[in-house]
């Protein structure tokens, strides 16, 4: 039994240490801040943005495909970012983000379905944005914590990648990509 105990045990630390050290949830800004490529959100989430992405399960099958039309401007440090998404399901999203960013690179970031105030930090080709969302009564309500990221790649792109939790445990994960919108 001893040994049954001391195996859990093993295994519960192995994974805290997989997560903690080398796992996405791992990352920091700062271990961004020296790349190539600075991601001003001011700059590069202004006006009109198509989004485009998926949504995977706990499974990593793909549960959802969406698309995301966005208008974003600013006035100096502070900034309102609206989002409208289409799913496949063929059911629609609004969100408006009010965002501010400080002369340091940290952002702090308020939506009506965003429980109290996101905190995140431009860094380098980076931005991270922690929060935590309550989903629409429709999808159960819940509330999870998101870890998003977004990276700027060498073309303007920016690939956001999003992990949401509940009590701990990964129950979807969101991957997009973002970029200027073409005139019509």
């Amino acid at each position: 039994m001893l040994d049954f105990i001391l195996g859990a045990l093993l295994m519960l630390v192995l994974v805290w240490v997989r997560l903690r050290f080398f796992g996405f949830g791992a990352q920091r800004p700062a271990d961004y801040r020296d790349e190539s490529g600075q991601f001003d959100i001011r700059q590069k989430l202004n006006g009109p943005i198509l989004c485009e992405g998926v949504i995977y399960g706990p499974t990593g099958r793909v549960m959802s495909r969406f698309v995301g039309d966005f208008d974003a401007s600013w006035d100096g440090n502070r900034g309102v970012m609206k989002e409208f998404f289409q799913y496949e399901s063929g059911s629609e999203e609004h969100r408006e983000w009010s965002l501010t960013l400080d002369n340091q690179g940290n952002i702090r970031a308020t939506a009506p379905d965003v429980i109290g105030e996101g905190i995140g930090r431009q860094s380098g080709p980076t931005v991270q944005l922690r929060y935590r969302i309550r989903l629409p009564e429709d999808a159960g309500g819940h509330v999870l914590t998101v870890n998003d990221w977004m990276y700027l790649a060498p073309n303007g792109t920016i690939v956001n990648r999003s992990q949401f939790r509940k009590f701990g445990l990964k129950v979807a994960e969101l991957v997009a990509t973002m970029r200027p919108k073409e005139p019509a």
